[in-house]
């Protein structure tokens, strides 16, 4: 019987273990300085519909299987966000960032609403574009099931960009194409810093992984943001050294999907991110036609 009984004891760890990163809430962060109209900027979707930048997120977050939504916002903001997520705004929870203080507090706003379960974590300023069957969204929440850790979206990026973005270094998991065990955590890293510690394997020369704006986080995130908040004072608090943190006490990856991100914060990123799903979409073909009727007169 002894041996029996540890036999089942085994099977339920197995099973809760297996369970451990099941997805079904989602953060969208939107409190920034800098982002909060952004989320609320008109796009053409794939579809030929008429969106706000939110809607299309709040879309990648459903198409991937998330049940609940909360959108970290600033005070007052909540009316135009639910009016700006259409359809979808009943379904949206809200919680505010009474003050300024980094992006990682604004994600710790959200912990009552998380509780002890794994979520997927976006920016309300990107957009992602896949190009294949699955959304990049719904790529990331199966990679972290499969994987039942703790899982970050990155994108080879130019040294250039190294200013916009937290960066990782690591090494690829073996027989796992875009797979690394992450070892380090920079956010915004110089280039000089960047070449130090966070040279990955394989990438071209001047190109390390950068953060896609999307994670697949454990409970854990929260915990250690706590800690970042206690020890921060009035201080901003930052999601990096909690990712930093996180490295070190559980299994975490990066993982680079198919797919792109667009940062609609940057010059001239809104029109590249319209490019970018109109060239994805049902209107594929006139919109090329445009372009290069455009080029064409330009070179004239």
């Amino acid at each position: 019987m002894p041996a029996a009984s540890a036999r089942l004891d085994c099977v339920f760890q197995n099973y809760e273990s297996s369970n451990l990163v099941d997805i079904k809430k989602a953060i969208i962060t939107a409190a920034g300085k800098g982002q909060r109209t952004l989320p609320l900027q008109t796009l053409v979707d794939r579809d030929g519909a008429t969106k706000t930048a939110l809607r299309i997120v709040i879309e990648e977050v459903l198409a991937a299987g998330i049940e609940e939504i909360c959108v970290v916002v600033s005070p007052g903001d909540q009316a135009a966000y639910t009016a700006a997520a259409g359809a979808q705004g009943k379904r949206l929870h809200f919680v505010e960032q009474n003050a300024s203080r980094g992006y990682g507090h604004a994600v710790h706003c959200a912990r009552e609403f998380v509780g002890k379960a794994p979520f997927l974590l976006l920016v309300g300023d990107h957009l992602y574009v896949s190009g294949g069957q699955k959304r990049a969204a719904q790529q990331l929440v199966e990679r972290a099931q499969v994987e039942n850790c703790a899982v970050s979206a990155v994108q080879a990026t130019h040294e250039s960009k190294l200013p916009y973005y937290g960066a990782v270094g690591g090494r690829l998991v073996p027989a796992q194409k875009g797979l690394y065990e992450i070892a380090e955590v920079l956010e915004k890293p110089t280039p000089t810093e960047a070449e130090q510690r966070l040279i990955v394997p394989g990438l071209r020369a001047g190109h390390y992984l950068c953060f896609f704006g999307m994670h697949a986080l454990t409970p854990e995130v929260m915990e250690l943001l706590g800690e970042e908040v206690k020890q921060a004072g009035q201080r901003n608090v930052q999601l990096t050294p909690a990712l930093s943190k996180l490295a070190r006490r559980e299994r975490y990856l990066a993982c680079e999907l198919q797919g792109r991100r667009y940062d609609i914060g940057v010059k001239y990123g809104l029109l590249m991110a319209q490019l970018a799903l109109a060239l994805d979409g049902q209107e594929r073909e006139e919109v090329l036609s445009g372009l290069v009727e455009l080029l064409a007169r330009r070179a004239a």
